[in-house]
């Protein structure tokens, strides 16, 4: 048994890890189940770096499908989204978190083959070049999940933008992980191809992930 506060040694050391809040066990799994299927919204923020966007949404249904409305935009949810969680058929009509890691967001101009429904747009804040990968800030007009477990993850981490959040705001600050060919700048409008295959859903009212038709429950992984 190893004990560490860097998410990153435990997921490379571990063949199970488990994630403990104020001593009390959220999950235990390998390091990978722990990044693709978190129990619940504070499992989902703390694992990954940067750490996941969270937003607010609301699933309507339209043309036969299911989307994801964030502010005046629209994502939608394909086959297989819908085949690995199909509890989010009973959150049609309600508001959801919805959860999107960096890596899953790419610059359009290098993605081009995607439909217009897997896409947001939004306005670049803050361009960040690390060689091999850009980290891009940008503004999408849909308003933050401000959570009790989004503002402690926050505060763990020193993330600023939940800070800079206040209750009601309409627009949100997300960071997506572009390939080094990107061109974007400060201040352009940003169109940001989304896979819609790595999104994860959770519970507002409980923080649980949205996953079969019965969610589990805290420790149940």
């Amino acid at each position: 048994i190893y004990v560490t506060h860097d998410q990153v040694e435990a997921m490379t050391m571990g063949d199970r890890v488990a994630v403990m809040r104020k001593g009390e066990l959220q999950q235990v799994a390998p390091p990978q189940e722990l990044y693709d299927h978190p129990v619940n919204l504070f499992v989902g923020g703390f694992i990954g770096s940067p750490a996941m966007n969270l937003v607010e949404a609301t699933l309507r249904r339209a043309n036969g499908g299911l989307t994801a409305e964030l502010g005046s935009q629209r994502i939608g949810l394909g086959d297989e989204t819908l085949s690995v969680r199909p509890a989010l058929e009973a959150f049609e009509g309600r508001s959801v978190i919805l959860g999107i890691r960096p890596e899953d967001l790419e610059d359009a101009a290098l993605d081009s083959d995607n439909p217009a429904d897997r896409r947001l747009r939004g306005k670049v804040e803050l361009r960040e070049a690390l060689g091999s990968e850009i980290m891009v800030h940008f503004t999408v007009d849909a308003p933050p999940a401000l959570t009790e477990d989004v503002r402690e993850l926050a505060q763990d981490a020193g993330d600023e933008r939940v800070a800079q959040q206040e209750e009601g705001a309409r627009e949100t600050t997300m960071v997506g992980r572009f390939g080094a060919r990107s061109q974007v700048k400060q201040g352009d409008a940003a169109d940001v191809v989304v896979d819609t295959r790595a999104l994860h859903f959770f519970d507002p009212d409980t923080g649980l992930g949205i996953y079969e038709d019965e969610t589990p429950t805290k420790g149940d992984r």
